[in-house]
């Protein structure tokens, strides 16, 4: 059975109303996000980079002049991971629909699928997420579409379905999976109204999207290596760098990050007292499973 929501409805049956309830009355003023379109020939001057440089801003990958806003008393950016993934069905259009109201950005996993088509799925392998078994990657589209995710009947959507369903005011950030896809990627990103920050930690997949968009906003996923993941960063002129929360936890890495004029998003915090350590420990971003982290 599909996990059940906090207020105990089970994911295929929950309203829209339940989920919304007690979250943001729109009494308080909203803070607003707003993602840059790029550093090149802007001062690095470090936090508040990514809330503020792509202020009115239009063109290359920024798209949009609406800006994502969420109501939190913490001013950290709440970004949901697959989609919030232990509330909904992970990278579907219906954890779309259902996390967009209660975070800033919805994070998602591109790849290349059998037969050419670009679906969005996290794993190489299709057993832990659906019935079917084999590498997304030698599966055609014909077959994929037919798969649903877990105990859910939620299909796998193809990259231009997702981007559709994504509400105009929420950012996205688009992980790519794999190198040798940046155009395609690209492309249909500069079709939504959205702003889009790119991430990968593939240092070539993210050095083809710098090629084909000089004004694309990017994130590096940092595991590992951190100064030489500070250097790659800066050569790519990314926004952002994206450390697994030991890095951020265990060492100096936030200081550092800031330091070189990056935003620090943080993945991926699946309990609440982690989720304030790392608040006070100074990060910009959240990848969070579930959006009600920092209201427990």
């Amino acid at each position: 059975m599909w996990p059940t929501f906090a207020n105990g409805a089970p994911c295929a049956d929950a309203p829209a109303a339940s989920l919304t309830a007690g979250w943001h009355d729109g009494a308080s003023p909203a803070r607003p996000l707003s993602l840059p379109v790029g550093r090149r020939g802007l001062v690095r001057s470090g936090l508040g980079g990514l809330a503020t440089l792509l202020a009115g801003c239009t063109g290359g990958s920024g798209h949009g002049t609406e800006t994502a806003s969420r109501t939190r008393e913490d001013d950290v950016r709440l970004i949901g991971h697959r989609g919030c993934a232990d509330q909904y069905p992970e990278n579907t259009i219906f954890a779309v629909e259902q996390s967009a109201p209660h975070v800033d950005m919805i994070e998602f996993d591109v790849q290349r699928c059998g037969s050419g088509e670009l679906v969005v799925f996290h794993d190489d392998e299709l057993d832990r997420l659906t019935d079917a078994t084999g590498p997304v990657a030698t599966t055609d589209w014909e077959e994929l579409r037919e798969l649903t995710i877990l105990d859910s009947e939620e299909t796998i959507p193809r990259l231009s379905a997702f981007l559709s369903a994504v509400p105009s005011d929420t950012a996205v950030n688009i992980e790519l999976k794999h190198d040798g896809m940046a155009a395609e990627v690209v492309s249909a990103a500069d079709e939504c109204d959205n702003e889009v920050l790119f991430s990968s930690f593939s240092p070539d997949a993210l050095r083809e999207v710098r090629e084909r968009d000089d004004a694309a906003a990017l994130a590096f996923l940092v595991s590992d290596a951190p100064e030489r993941s500070l250097s790659f960063a800066d050569e790519m002129d990314c926004v952002a760098v994206n450390p697994g929360v030991d890095l951020v936890l265990d060492t100096d890495f936030v200081e550092r990050a800031h330091a070189e004029g990056f935003e620090v998003n943080t993945w991926t915090v699946d309990d609440s007292k982690t989720a304030r350590r790392l608040v006070d420990a100074g990060v910009d971003g959240l990848f969070v499973d579930r959006w009600d982290l920092l209201t427990e």
